[in-house]
């Protein structure tokens, strides 16, 4: 497992919260808050872009 620095966890009112993180090597990571170990992992533009669609309401049926 790389060594990851999360963030603050992401909390919206009436959902679940997430963080996301990064490594040494720049890959960004998105997980549950309290599941760390089952993360996702993609480009950071490509999670930013999930981040945006969450806190606008989109996508938080996806966490």
């Amino acid at each position: 497992m790389p060594d990851i620095s999360w963030e603050e966890p992401y909390c919206a009112e009436g959902s679940a919260c997430f963080r996301i993180g990064s490594d040494e090597d720049g890959n960004a990571y998105i997980a549950v808050a309290g599941a760390e170990d089952a993360y996702v992992t993609d480009s950071r533009e490509a999670l930013r872009a999930l981040i945006r669609d969450i806190k606008s309401g989109k996508a938080d049926h996806l966490l």
